[in-house]
């Protein structure tokens, strides 16, 4: 005869479960330690720059057996970008690019979610970066969605991710002779099930309107002045970092 499972190894075992939601999507919240964005852009045709961005935050809903159904929020803290070196990060955080000062972080939020195989999926969404919204799709592999071997052994999903996008898109465009319009994206996450992340979705507001396709007029006119400068005989301001 089994003897009976103690009290304590009980409690845990609930608290790793949790209760799945009507339709049999599960609430994950990210877990901002396990998860990093990876970026590859080329630096003049020399080299690809390759920075990571940690930090991340959000919500998923998902349910493997219905990929149809997920939905994902994740809010990515640009402000804490890193490409290496110092100097190069707050060239990149600088007002003639990201920006970082008034936007500090990019935003994704899924629209649509299709099958590939048990495994994998295209995501599609619209990401916020600088102020700017626009379309963007993922494609993504559920690495594995067990329960996690290390205290308090909460159920764990974790993905893989790749997109690219075009930094022109989002009204980026200072710097073209050195930094390439094409950026690759690779992300690494993982998601804890918690079902206090459900309220994401039903109190967080909307992202800006994705109709809004270019960054603010006065910011292009920055940023037209800065290209301008970086073409000119005359060094830039050294107040003015730059790639």
């Amino acid at each position: 005869m089994r003897p009976p499972l103690h009290p304590a190894a009980m409690l845990l075992a609930l608290l790793a479960a949790g209760p799945a939601l009507a339709d049999g999507r599960d609430a994950y919240a990210l877990d901002p330690v396990h998860t990093r964005v990876m970026f590859s852009v080329s630096h003049a045709g020399f080299s690809s720059a390759l920075g990571t961005v940690s930090g991340s935050t959000g919500a998923l809903l998902f349910d493997p057996a219905d990929w149809t159904a997920a939905r994902l929020d994740v809010r990515v803290p640009i402000a804490a970008i890193d490409l290496g070196d110092d100097g190069w990060n707050r060239a990149t955080l600088a007002r003639n690019l990201l920006d970082a000062g008034q936007y500090p972080e990019a935003r994704f939020v899924s629209t649509e979610v299709t099958p590939v195989d048990d495994d994998s999926a295209r995501v599609c969404g619209e990401l916020t970066l600088r102020g700017v919204t626009r379309p963007l799709c993922m494609d993504v592999t559920l690495n594995a969605l067990k329960r996690h071997p290390m205290p308090p052994f909460r159920r764990t999903a974790g993905f893989s991710a790749t997109a690219t996008l075009s930094r022109a898109d989002y009204g980026i465009t200072a710097w073209t002779s050195v930094i390439g319009d094409e950026v690759e994206l690779r992300i690494e996450a993982e998601a804890v099930r918690d079902n206090q992340a459900m309220a994401a979705f039903e109190q967080a507001p909307a992202p800006p309107d994705a109709a809004v396709d270019a960054a603010p007029a006065a910011a292009e006119d920055d940023l037209a002045g800065d290209e301008d400068e970086s073409r000119s005989d005359t060094p830039p301001d050294p107040a003015e970092p730059r790639p």
